[in-house]
């Protein structure tokens, strides 16, 4: 199958000519806890939460699929409870559960190997090194999925990237991750 690269950048907003992408399931991922809310490493829990809130939709805990999961419009919203390394059993028995297909699922994550801002939209990729999706591509055995990727940059100085990916985000970026409108990537039922 061949991958479908849809680049952008959160500084240039002009996306008519990218063609949406139709699924069943997004998939924010993130560490669980006040402590990490506004981390590097939660930009998909950050994003899933702006896009329910404008959804005026409000996420409930599944002890089945040990998640937090909303509906839009025929649309499932999961944001797995365990920590990030470890998403792909909740992603595995969400997708279950609901009955939905790897190829249905859209995993949006932060990025190191992209600049703070840039978007890539990509299907049926490697993990690239990431914890998190790699145990999806275990657990679901395949990776073919759509995946949002996020761009967090990577530290400017000698920072581990552990400690790195764990540091709180800026307020200009929060601003700029919670402007991001999934609407422009993925079809939505009217």
């Amino acid at each position: 199958m061949c991958s479908k690269i849809i680049e952008t950048n959160l500084n240039k907003l002009s996306r008519s000519n990218f063609e949406k992408v139709q699924i069943k399931l997004i998939v924010g991922l993130g560490n669980p806890g006040e402590k990490y809310k506004n981390n590097r490493h939660n930009v998909g829990y950050i994003i899933l939460d702006q896009f329910a809130q404008q959804s005026r939709v409000q996420f409930s805990n599944s002890i089945k699929t040990n998640s937090l999961v909303t509906q839009v419009k025929g649309l499932m919203l999961c944001k797995p409870q365990s920590f990030m390394n470890t998403s792909g059993n909740s992603v595995l028995k969400t997708s279950k559960f609901f009955k939905i297909s790897p190829s249905d699922i859209l995993i949006m994550h932060d990025d190191l190997d992209l600049d703070f801002g840039v978007i890539k939209l990509q299907r049926d990729k490697s993990s690239a090194g990431h914890n998190g999706v790699q145990d999806v591509i275990d657990k679901l055995g395949t990776k073919d999925f759509w995946r949002l990727r996020v761009g967090i940059g990577r530290p400017q100085d000698d920072t581990p990237i552990e400690e790195y990916v764990l540091k709180n985000l800026t307020q200009e970026q929060l601003t700029q991750l919670r402007n991001i409108d999934l609407h422009e990537y993925i079809l939505v039922e009217e």
